[in-house]
């Protein structure tokens, strides 16, 4: 690894929907180390994996990874990194990649792309990335978080909503035929560390918590968040058991 960013992997074992998570097996091994595997394919110059568990610590010290124990009072994914920069001594100016731990399938060309983003921007303070959405049922999906790009690259507005609206098309499918352009917002970020620690002192908006969304936190709060097309499809990650047996296949090794 030789890149000027670091990744931090968040690893908690108390998923509701899927209790235990970080070690459930897949292929032979724990699925948080298939998650590391995919962080070293990267140019990144350092992996850790910020954990709430002396197993999950345990486990990724076993297959080589450095691993950090960190509060198990954390909300979200992102107090735990910001713990782990404080931690690991990081400057403010340093770029840190959210990788969750349970993204087995991520390729490893979206990290260094997030990474590339933010620091080939010095206006931002965040980066992450969207996928073109062109499925109606998609656009009108509360579970799919869409958003709206400003004309030189940065994020406007977050939603579960679909945004923008098609006012004048007598359908969304039609809306899509015309043209008219919805991103699926794909959860990869980077961010500048002194951005991310501010945001983690900050209480949560007023539209962080009528959307459930905490990016616009970053947005309320005045910061900047450039966003790219993922230059390659990432995969949904592991939430559920359903999830579980569905990426089982595709991490076996090929005969």
């Amino acid at each position: 690894m030789s890149g000027s960013f670091h990744i931090v992997i968040p690893a908690r074992m108390t998923s509701q929907r899927l209790p235990g998570k970080p070690l459930a097996e897949i292929a032979g091994k724990p699925l948080v180390q298939h998650v590391f595997e995919r962080a070293l394919e990267s140019a990144a110059r350092q992996v850790v994996i910020a954990t709430d568990s002396e197993d999950v610590l345990m486990a990724a010290r076993s297959f080589g990874a450095e691993a950090i124990m960190t509060s198990a009072a954390h909300p979200s994914g992102s107090d735990r990194i910001a713990e782990c920069t404080d931690l690991s001594g990081w400057d403010d100016d340093a770029v840190v990649v959210n990788l969750q731990g349970d993204e087995p399938l991520m390729p490893a060309a979206c990290l260094d792309q997030v990474a590339n983003l933010l620091e080939s921007t010095p206006g931002a303070d965040v980066a992450s990335l969207y996928w073109p959405i062109e499925a109606p049922g998609e656009v009108t999906d509360p579970n799919i978080v869409k958003v709206v790009v400003s004309a030189d690259g940065y994020a406007l507005y977050f939603s579960r909503a679909a945004i923008p609206h098609a006012r004048d098309a007598d359908s969304i499918a039609s809306a899509l035929q015309q043209g008219v352009a919805w991103r699926r917002h794909v959860g990869l970020y980077a961010y500048r560390v002194g951005a991310l620690r501010a945001f983690t002192q900050t209480p949560a908006s007023p539209l962080e918590r009528t959307e459930r969304l905490e990016q616009l936190r970053f947005l309320e709060s005045g910061r900047r968040i450039m966003m790219a097309a993922a230059c390659e499809f990432i995969p949904a990650g592991v939430d559920t058991p359903e999830d579980l047996e569905r990426v089982r296949p595709l991490l076996a090794p090929k005969s």
